[in-house]
């Protein structure tokens, strides 16, 4: 318990729970301010648009490890975690409005040390994630202007810098953006996905994986090999790559503070979006694993299981006089998850550096764009540096090794952080009955424990895959020292924030001490 001058009113300084917190001057929330804009219509976007690259790189390498019909179990398997997510999100964000998202549910829910840890989860999808994509924006425009690999870095830098400084100038132009290029995402896979119909040979081309003699996994010149050519392990093994059809879509309560009316809005948003990406989900999945994409030396859904920019592929065989053009376009798939990630990057880190899990600096905002420029700066700054470090570790001919060591950094962090967001909702249901909630998700606590088994299922799965490994490895150990830094200088460091005071008054109330 808090020692305090009055019930629920913070002294100056403030033992609680084993942190230490300090009170602060208005002043201080002045230079931390946002601003309202988002509806129903951006919220939407934001969500959709910042999973919408997944749909067009990244998912196919889960058929490299568990073929086609591994791939689309996974799919639906995680599909269904997200959709029971994104329900017990709907409850908790307009519960708890606050920036903070996740680790707001999770202080809430657990103490500050579990909102630390799940913050630190969440922290670390949100800086590699933009960096996987841009990755896969490099791939693409290699693969359109024919560039070679040293060249990624150029791509890598050109990507970060046009879509750090468009969210560096106001949240205004950074929904007005992410609306724009969502809808010309889809927009692009609509024409992908109807182009791709006259083309579909589905036994001929998503089934041409079969077997070895050593157990790894071959091209079938005819087709017609078997659904699930390595079993339930391939099912497992793909579970990491199925979450990129839909990792990112939890970003949207990081919007609360910035959504004229989070309480009404927000359950809209992320209902409307989860249903947006599970339907585009099924049909590229189907689609694109169904036509004759090929390398020259490898075809199908075997090629497409190591290919780095799989729509462009396709695209060159449905419409192949156009392809480039069409691919050009295809990158703003990859652009529309970039620009929205960065966005909720920037929140993400703001809202710790807010509350001092950070270092207080980092949630500052701009004086006239009112955005955590300092908090965007930084994250892009470490997405980059970690690019730079795989790039030297696996070199510049690693292709999808690079991409999907990133990948698994990225999901490494996701599926902690769902983990824990799962066991917030069952603890706010069952220690903070007494909250408002304006929504109530239909699938309550059964579906927050569905969530937490699969996410605790992706996670082992993520070590079992040689290759990729290290990425998970790497991740780990992000996760270690920022654990090492709130134990030993963190902690001491914290400040009542909005979503601070709202946790520690509640839990008192719960416990009958207010």
């Amino acid at each position: 318990m808090a020692r305090q001058e009055d019930a629920g009113t913070p002294s100056s300084r403030v033992s609680y729970e084993g942190v230490h917190y300090e009170t602060v001057g208005q002043e201080y929330f002045e230079k931390r301010g946002l601003r309202r804009y988002a509806g129903v219509g951006s919220l939407w976007a934001l969500g959709v648009g910042a999973v919408i690259s997944g749909h067009f790189s990244g998912w196919n390498l889960g058929i490299g490890v568990g073929g086609f019909g591994g791939l689309l179990i996974a799919a639906i398997l995680i599909g269904t975690m997200y959709v029971c997510l994104c329900y017990s999100l709907a409850e908790m964000s307009p519960a708890l409005p606050h920036t903070g998202a996740a680790y707001s549910f999770a202080r809430s829910a657990m103490g500050p040390w579990g909102g630390f840890v799940t913050g630190l989860a969440e922290n670390i999808e949100y800086v590699i994630t933009p960096a996987v994509i841009t990755f896969f924006i490099g791939a693409y425009l290699s693969g359109i202007f024919g560039t070679g690999p040293a060249f990624q870095p150029v791509w890598w830098i050109f990507a970060y810098a046009v879509f750090l400084t468009l969210n560096l100038l106001g949240v205004e132009l950074s929904f007005k953006v992410s609306v724009t290029v969502t809808l010309l995402a889809l927009l692009v896979l609509i024409v992908f996905w109807i182009s791709a119909i006259p083309h579909v040979d589905f036994s001929r081309w998503a089934l041409n994986i079969g077997v070895g003699p050593e157990g790894n996994l071959i091209e079938l010149p005819e087709g017609g090999g078997p659904f699930l050519p390595l079993g339930i392990s391939g099912i497992l093994a793909a579970l990491p790559f199925a979450v990129w059809l839909f990792l990112a879509i939890e970003q949207l309560p990081l919007a609360a503070e910035e959504s004229h009316n989070p309480k009404r809005d927000m359950p809209r948003g992320l209902m409307l979006g989860i249903l947006t990406l599970c339907i585009s989900a099924m049909l590229v999945t189907f689609l694109n694993s169904s036509i004759p994409v090929t390398n020259g030396t490898a075809s199908g859904a075997f090629y497409l299981g190591q290919s780095g920019e799989p729509i462009l592929d396709g695209f060159r065989i449905t419409m192949p006089g156009i392809a480039n053009i069409l691919a050009l376009l295809a990158v703003i798939g990859l652009i529309a998850s970039l620009h929205t990630i960065i966005y909720a990057q920037g929140r993400q880190i703001y809202s710790l550096s807010r509350a001092g899990y950070f270092p207080r600096v980092l949630s500052v905002t701009h004086g006239k764009h009112k955005v955590p420029h300092l908090a965007l700066l930084t994250g892009c700054t470490v997405g980059f540096l970690v690019m730079l470090l795989v790039l030297w570790w696996k070199g510049e001919d690693a292709g999808a090794v690079i991409g999907g060591t990133l990948l698994n950094m990225a999901v490494f962090g996701a599926v902690i952080s769902y983990g824990f967001q799962a066991i917030s909702f069952i603890l706010l249901r069952k220690n903070l009955p007494h909250i408002e909630r304006p929504y109530r998700s239909p699938v309550g606590v059964p579906g927050a424990v569905i969530t937490l088994v699969i996410a605790i299922v992706t996670l082992i799965m993520q070590l079992q895959d040689p290759v990729y490994r290290d990425g998970v490895y790497g991740a780990a150990i992000w996760y270690a020292v920022g654990i090492l830094y709130f134990a030993l200088i963190g902690r001491h460091k914290l400040v009542y924030s909005p979503e601070e005071d709202f946790a520690v008054r509640e839990r008192q109330k719960a416990l009958g001490h207010i």
